[in-house]
């Protein structure tokens, strides 16, 4: 039986450079230790972004894990300790982009899933992989198209782990059953340029734009529920480029994001958001404009069989009875919540994103640990 040692295959993994939307030889990778491990596989590329799914079995209950191989860049590489794509292990870490977010988690996935074949035991069931390029990305051509190209071809995910760095500090700190909604907003106010000194000869946008800012961002949208911290609303850049005293602008535009529960649709928040441009904009001579977007909505997974034999799998091998939360960012998620209940549960996320980036070796090697209980509760071994 093929076996995976979770710390040579996560540096496997971080030696392939899959910067956004470069695959770098990531899935191919998976793809062979999948394929020896008797998966099916099979690519979907969509434009720039490769992704793939493989399935192991043809009868339900299908259980899928979901990631990502695509990282964000390195940035200054001569601050890194290592090689940012060295996979170096020194004082008990792995260390490189994506160690933590998420190849290491993916390492150990794939280590238990050849941990529980490796027991000859039979299983009713199937296990799949979604592993995605543009995670990190636009999210454009990834999770999102995959899913509808194998719903179209028949494939039906009963229940899904998303493997994101979803622990705090600790691991088994924390499950993730549900994210925040997201919507950016870009506004722009167009007036007339013209000199200070004759403002009836021009008409300032800056004074429009700040009306439409302080109406948006002192607004309380709620108190958040039971299950969702209350939504909020982020001013992100305020831009007039003008470095003249005696001028004034033609325009003024600013950012914003706003990270809403389930207290709120998209919808809903971007008729309120146009009802404040048209209140803004009243007595306004020019005009303004709005590019507003809702890339992810809000979603919960309640508790099942899923957040029950995780939570258990997780005290098994941590002694950590997992607080079950809806904070932090968006993640593919988002999209798999329309096709079957989803969890997210990997790695410590204290080091994503920063240059030296790590995973610690113990807690890859407990990771898979727990994955593999998880396999065993879920398949009833």
């Amino acid at each position: 039986m093929y076996k995976i040692d979770p710390i040579d295959f996560a540096r496997k993994l971080i030696r392939c450079a899959s910067v956004t939307p470069a695959d770098a030889g990531a899935l191919g990778v998976l793809q062979d230790a999948l394929e020896a491990m008797g998966f099916s596989c099979t690519r979907y590329p969509f434009e720039d972004v490769d992704n793939l799914y493989a399935r192991l079995g043809s009868d339900a209950p299908n259980f899928c894990y979901a990631g990502h191989v695509d990282v964000v860049p390195v940035g200054d590489a001569a601050r890194w300790r290592h090689n940012p794509f060295g996979g170096e292990v020194e004082d008990g870490k792995i260390w490189g982009r994506g160690a933590a977010d998420m190849k290491g988690g993916i390492a150990a996935f794939m280590a238990a899933v050849s941990e529980f074949l490796a027991q000859g035991k039979p299983f009713a069931g199937s296990i799949s992989f979604l592993i995605t390029g543009d995670e990190e990305g636009l999210a454009l051509n990834g999770t999102k198209k995959v899913l509808e190209a194998i719903t179209a071809k028949g494939e039906v995910l009963d229940h899904c782990l998303v493997g994101e760095p979803t622990n705090p500090n600790t691991l088994g700190e924390m499950i993730k059953i549900g994210r925040r909604g997201s919507l950016n907003g870009v506004v722009r106010t167009v007036g007339t340029q013209g000199h200070v000194a004759y403002p009836d000869l021009a008409g300032n946008p800056v004074p429009t734009l700040l009306k439409l800012l302080t109406a948006l961002s002192s607004k309380k949208l709620d108190d958040g529920n039971d299950s969702f911290q209350p939504s909020n609303l982020e001013i992100t850049s305020v831009d007039v480029d003008n470095p003249a005293h005696n001028v004034i602008a033609g325009s003024a535009s600013a950012k914003f994001n706003i990270r809403f529960n389930t207290e709120h649709t998209g919808d809903d928040l971007l008729d309120w958001i146009h009802e404040e441009i048209k209140i803004a904009g009243a007595g306004f001579e020019g005009h303004i404009e709005a590019d507003l977007s809702v890339p992810g909505h809000p979603f919960l997974t309640k508790p099942c069989v899923l957040t029950e034999k995780l939570s258990a799998a997780v005290k098994d091998i941590t002694g950590h009875t997992p607080a079950l939360s809806t904070s932090g960012g968006t993640s593919d998620a988002r999209f798999i919540t329309n096709y079957a209940p989803v969890v997210e549960f990997g790695l410590i996320g204290k080091t994503i994103h920063k240059t030296n980036e790590y995973a610690e070796v113990d807690d890859i090697k407990n990771l898979m640990e727990i994955y593999k209980a998880f396999l065993v509760r879920y398949f009833k071994i």
